[in-house]
């Protein structure tokens, strides 16, 4: 089987519900390390590839031409929230480039700050595209076509130039060959692609290694160090990639994408973890990242009490009666 039970939910002491899924550790050689499960299993990567879509951009200079700040590139990977220090930094990213909110294509809903926390929006809640946890990433991507002339009325089309460039430096980042790499559409009509999950395990090991990747290094440094400056940009208040990289007290590079995704690299070790759950469930998720970074020696006491919200355990009824438990139910195992 491509994919393992990773988190299991029990009702007295038999396992209710199964979250399947695999696991991928990888160093910035590319050497499978540890696995759980198909370590090449064929997944998508949602907006864990925001990172290497901002590549063409900052080749082309993009970063310096337009005066984006670090908290600017961080936006550029992030899913964030919508909260207004998100909102006023996608204002100024669109006033540099000359171009406002309607020139977004990402589409709009409610934003994350609302259905992450459970909160339900005031009824007058006005939000548009600037409010798109992708807002930052389709942003970079007008910023390319103004600054190569681009026109910007298909740009999310597949054939348009910037989608070229950025599944060539996907390719390019990743070590996936063109057959490796399978085609959709993200959440945000931005295209997006399948790959085997220790490519993009690969990937975030040469993110963490920054300028010491000696082919891209310059611009995988400008995005790491963004990343870990400024979380709050790259989700916002209460969000897992916030958490996970306080935790990592500068070290640590994170990125969740939508339906069971999650990266997580270490910049001293050069290695980075990628999981999938094949049911899409996000809390099962996140047990199963601090579960996966505890196996690896990577979490010290304070760490593992810091994630310990993230890792939910007891499952109560209506009446606050305790009826079983999360609980992770997978071993890595070394290469």
């Amino acid at each position: 089987m491509k994919f393992v039970p990773l988190v299991e939910h029990t009702r007295g002491t038999l396992a209710e519900i199964v979250h399947a899924g695999a696991v991928a550790v990888v160093n910035a050689q590319g050497k499978l390390l540890a696995s759980a499960g198909d370590a090449h299993a064929l997944c998508f990567t949602r907006s864990t590839l925001k990172p290497f879509q901002a590549l063409p951009l900052l080749q082309g200079g993009g970063i310096k031409a337009f005066g984006f700040t670090p908290a600017q590139t961080a936006l550029l990977c992030a899913s964030h929230n919508g909260e207004d220090m998100h909102v006023t930094q996608v204002d100024d990213m669109l006033r540099k480039i000359g171009h406002t909110y309607r020139s977004l294509q990402c589409g709009c809903h409610v934003p994350l700050r609302f259905s992450y926390s459970g909160q339900t929006p005031p009824a007058d809640l006005h939000y548009d595209e600037r409010h798109n946890n992708c807002s930052g990433k389709h942003t970079g991507f007008l910023a390319f076509c103004v600054q190569h002339g681009l026109g910007i009325d298909n740009h999310l089309a597949p054939d348009h130039p910037l989608q070229a460039a950025i599944r060539q430096q996907v390719m390019r980042v990743t070590g996936a060959t063109p057959s490796q790499l399978v085609s959709g559409i993200d959440g945000c009509s931005a295209p997006n692609y399948a790959m085997p999950l220790s490519k993009l395990a690969f990937a975030f090991a040469r993110l963490a290694s920054g300028e010491r990747d000696t082919e891209l290094g310059e611009h995988l440094s400008m995005l790491a160090n963004a990343m870990v400056q400024h979380p709050e940009m790259v989700s916002g208040t209460g969000r897992n990639d916030l958490a996970f990289t306080q935790a990592g007290r500068g070290d640590w590079i994170t990125k969740i994408g939508a339906d069971g995704v999650q990266v997580i690299a270490s910049i001293s070790r050069q290695e980075a973890v990628a999981i999938k759950v094949i049911s899409g469930h996000m809390p099962a998720l996140y047990a199963a990242a601090v579960h996966t970074l505890q196996q690896l020696g990577w979490l010290d006491a304070s760490q593992r009490e810091q994630l310990q919200p993230w890792v939910y355990q007891l499952l109560t009824n209506a009446r606050g009666t305790k009826v079983g438990e999360v609980r992770c139910c997978f071993k890595l195992i070394s290469a």
